[in-house]
């Protein structure tokens, strides 16, 4: 995996977390997650295709997204409803439009797919043949993992 990818989409979460969230986010340390993976809590999950293959994921446990979603609603959400899911989802294109656009201003080509929310206890994503490279963002509202696997297209 070229960090070339990486980078992009690690620096745009850490914007957009600190953008909307308005608190302060960290950075943890870099670490790799072999092809299957259990997931938080909460998923989003952006197909990435075109001068490459592979996925980002922005996973989080419940009690996280329904305090983010509250956040950018800017009001204390009940359950993990409707808006609350939209909210997330949201959050994802946001993110992920950043960091697209930063790759398409150094010359790759990416088409993305609109995120899919999953959300449940003992989930696990298989990716066949990519690891997974992790970055945990820590923000006031709990632990956001940004997970990417992109590869180059064979």
């Amino acid at each position: 995996m070229r960090v070339e990818y990486i980078n992009p989409f690690v620096e745009a979460a850490y914007n957009i977390l600190t953008e909307v969230l308005g608190g302060e986010v960290n950075r943890g340390e870099l670490y790799l997650k072999s092809t299957s993976m259990p997931v938080m809590g909460v998923a989003a999950l952006v197909g990435l295709a075109g001068d490459v293959e592979g996925r980002v994921i922005f996973d989080m446990n419940m009690a996280t997204a329904m305090k983010i979603a509250s956040k950018m609603n800017n009001e204390e959400l009940a359950s993990f409803d409707d808006l609350a899911k939209a909210t997330i989802t949201e959050l994802a294109n946001l993110i992920t439009a950043q960091a697209v656009t930063k790759l398409h201003d150094l010359g790759f080509r990416f088409d993305l797919t609109p995120p899919a929310l999953f959300t449940g206890e003992n989930m696990e994503i298989s990716d066949h043949d990519v690891e997974a490279l992790i970055v945990p963002m820590t923000t006031d509202q709990g632990k956001v993992e940004v997970n990417v696997a992109i590869r180059d297209r064979m």
